[in-house]
């Protein structure tokens, strides 16, 4: 039985995500692929590297420079999160990913993009995480505060807005059952915005096939979410969830806020533990 893990963007809401994939080490619990879009690409990766805390470590040290992510880095190089020291510096340098650890883990770890161009979504298999640095960055590359990022060829920004929740990718990669990561309640359903939506139209009209997709981004999420509860009734998905609105926002920016849900997570998974081994048939 192949059991895959898709795990859900959100900005700073993913370091709730972060306690989750902790809690998944300390208790030895394995996957055997992984797909995962913006800040949970961003953070995910530490969970195969086996680095307990680092996404939780880094987000407290270096929130406050203005060099990591802020509208100073944003006014003069178009990007919000710096490209040079959060992309590179950081987990090169200051606190320094694991890459070894990362490729001897064997699991399959995918990222989701959007193509500018067409608005659909690309999945690209992330083998060496400094050496594909720039396809991470796509799938985390919000609109309005990022560049758009080029890789191999192509023109990307943030994965979730053409496909937030990969659950068709990886049923057509095979996998039999599912653990979901979400970073919203289970009431939460994305409502349309006319504002973003003249907002892409300004911004991004030489690109018309992704401005209707991110457009359209609620409608795709939410008949996503509905497929994840009816897979869950079924036994082909655990679905993680937190369980109330997370007090932080996507750009957020105080420690206390990120050591709080990042322990919402832990505290969730370590509660809820016996549940998840039995649905793996590990218990």
């Amino acid at each position: 039985m192949k059991v895959g893990l898709v795990l859900e963007g959100g900005g700073m809401r993913g370091l709730y995500t972060a306690g989750v994939l902790d809690a998944f080490l300390e208790a030895g619990i394995k996957v055997d692929g992984v797909v995962s879009v913006s800040a949970g690409a961003l953070f995910g990766v530490n969970y195969l590297s086996n680095q307990p805390k680092r996404a939780l470590r880094y987000n407290k040290r270096f929130m406050g420079d203005r060099r990591y992510m802020s509208f100073w880095s944003w006014l003069t190089t178009g990007n919000f999160v710096n490209k040079e020291f959060s992309y590179y510096k950081v987990p090169m340098e200051l606190d320094v990913f694991d890459q070894e650890a990362f490729a001897e883990s064997g699991v399959p770890f995918y990222v989701v993009t959007t193509d500018i161009e067409t608005g659909k979504p690309d999945y690209i298999k992330i083998d060496h995480v400094f050496e594909q640095m720039e396809a991470l960055r796509a799938s985390s590359a919000l609109p309005l505060v990022s560049e758009i990022v080029e890789y191999k060829g192509k023109r990307y920004m943030d994965g979730g807005l053409s496909d937030s929740l990969p659950i068709d990718f990886m049923e057509n990669m095979g996998f039999d059952k599912l653990v979901v990561v979400l970073t919203r309640p289970k009431s939460y359903r994305k409502q349309p915005s006319k504002t973003s939506k003249r907002i892409y139209k300004l911004f991004y009209r030489k690109y018309p096939e992704f401005v209707e997709v991110a457009s359209n981004r609620h409608i795709h999420y939410n008949k996503s979410i509905e497929k994840i509860e009816t897979l869950e009734k079924t036994g082909k998905v655990y679905a993680i969830r937190p369980e109330h609105a997370l007090e932080v926002g996507r750009l957020e920016k105080d420690p206390e806020k990120f050591e709080a849900i990042y322990q919402e997570g832990l505290e969730q998974i370590r509660n809820d533990m016996s549940n998840l081994k039995i649905f793996l048939g590990d218990n």
